[in-house]
């Protein structure tokens, strides 16, 4: 019979990769470590994990075992909380996915806000890639998250809770024979992608965004260079290699401090959407929930603020 000792063990042997690792983060012996799995293996009659060169990976009974024993431990912390009325002192690690650009504005009043209000509780913020993100709350390497897309299809609930406006902006000295209006005027979509295009490549997201934008009005969307960091983009941008498009919120600096030009965008005006994301399928902590809750006043506050510059709240008009 496994028992719930072994499941935490098990569960930071696949997370830390390795019995050593996790030996040292468990302050447990290894060859105790590797008593363990051996039981377990025994008792469900089947291998858990494989050795590979750079440590372990779980194997796909393993990866069945890991999805349950992460229900099962949070099951068991949720049930703890409630016994001991942490309702009014939540505490824990909660894990934050956000895109790059996102968290140059969040995190810090966020973890601000969490650490002012609830000193138990350990926010840790990861930023990257919306795809990545996505991943990460599949494997449930993440409790909450902020998203481009829906997934609820992947078992994730997702609440809309924003649009963000794109601007078009290039260098400040024109780029051959440009033809555009002066700086602030609107450009229509189908001038603008006409222009030399700096763009992360294909599969980011911001690159569907605008490939879908494209399909629609049935034009192809070409780029002259594919860079997936948005910092590179602005730097080639200010350097006149091209133009590109961007959140309004990302360019506001430059365009503040004169190193680049910002055009608005039109038919149609180019935007997109910013979810709020957490598992459909693991109970909600006390401290995930208050977190996301002030994940939200965070947001209204940024943007009724003026702080996130071309954000609107969904309901707001």
């Amino acid at each position: 019979m496994i028992d719930l000792r072994q499941l935490r063990y098990f569960v930071a042997i696949v997370e830390q990769g390795s019995f050593s690792r996790a030996a040292n983060f468990l302050h447990v012996a290894q060859p105790a470590l590797s008593l363990h799995v051996r039981n377990m293996e025994a008792d469900l009659g089947t291998p858990l994990l494989y050795r590979t060169p750079r440590g372990v990976n779980p194997t796909e009974a393993g990866m069945i075992l890991l999805r349950h024993a992460r229900i099962i431990i949070d099951q068991l912390i949720v049930a703890e909380e409630e016994v001991r009325d942490h309702q009014n002192d939540p505490s824990g690690e909660v894990r934050l996915g956000v895109p790059g650009t996102i968290g140059q504005i969040i995190a810090v009043p966020l973890i601000t806000a969490v650490h002012l209000r609830y000193p138990k509780i350990k926010l840790r913020i990861a930023d990257a890639m919306s795809g990545f993100i996505l991943e990460w709350m599949r494997e449930e390497r993440i409790d909450l998250a902020m998203l481009y897309a829906q997934a609820d299809e992947h078992g994730i609930h997702t609440e809309h809770l924003l649009e963000e406006v794109l601007h078009f902006f290039g260098p400040v000295n024109p780029i051959g024979d440009e033809i555009l209006p002066p700086p602030g005027q609107p450009v229509p979509f189908a001038d603008l992608i006409r222009m030399p295009l700096i763009l992360p490549g294909h599969g980011h997201g911001l690159r569907e965004l605008l490939d879908g934008y494209a399909n629609t009005a049935e034009i192809t969307l070409d780029s002259a260079v594919d860079v997936d960091s948005y910092g590179n983009i602005k730097l080639l941008v200010e350097e006149g290699i091209g133009y590109s498009i961007l959140p309004q919120h990302a360019i506001a600096a430059e365009v503040a401090q004169g190193r680049v030009r910002s055009w608005t965008v039109s038919d149609p005006v180019i935007q997109r959407s910013i979810y709020l994301a957490h598992s459909a399928s693991r109970p909600m902590t006390n401290a995930n929930t208050v977190v996301l809750n002030i994940l939200r006043e965070t947001v209204r506050d940024l943007i009724r603020t003026g702080r996130w510059i071309g954000a609107h709240l969904i309901g707001d008009s």
